[in-house]
């Protein structure tokens, strides 16, 4: 699957987008973990996590997230949203990748719900 940067708004016109950011935001306040994501599935539900580190557990926020959505039947992703953690990984993409559907949007944002970036998955 193919990535392709967006650069046309860093503020996401979508309402349930900016839920998305809002709730990966709160689950980094909430554990004070390295990062905090969500995602939402095809059926309009979302899943929160938080990055693990550790001894024998390291899993990114979005794997985490994406986990949560793929245990609880979730069969295709529509957007992510990624707080604190930078840009994703080529691992955290691949994952997404699994249940992305066309046109399937990682939001990157900072601690403070600021967004960074915006990555389009094709």
């Amino acid at each position: 699957m193919s990535e392709v940067a967006a650069e046309k708004s860093l503020f996401p016109s979508d309402p349930e987008d900016i839920k998305l950011i809002t709730l990966a935001r709160a689950t980094l306040a909430r554990t004070g973990a390295v990062q905090g994501a969500s995602v939402r599935d095809t059926d309009g539900r979302a899943y929160a996590g938080a990055s693990v580190q550790l001894k024998h557990l390291q899993l990114s926020a979005v794997a985490v997230a994406v986990a949560m959505a793929a245990s609880s039947g979730a069969t295709g992703l529509e957007a992510v949203a990624l707080v604190g953690g930078g840009e994703p990984s080529d691992v955290d993409l691949d994952v997404v990748g699994d249940l992305a559907v066309d046109g399937t949007v990682i939001w990157c944002a900072d601690n403070h719900g600021v967004v960074q970036s915006m990555i389009e998955l094709s």
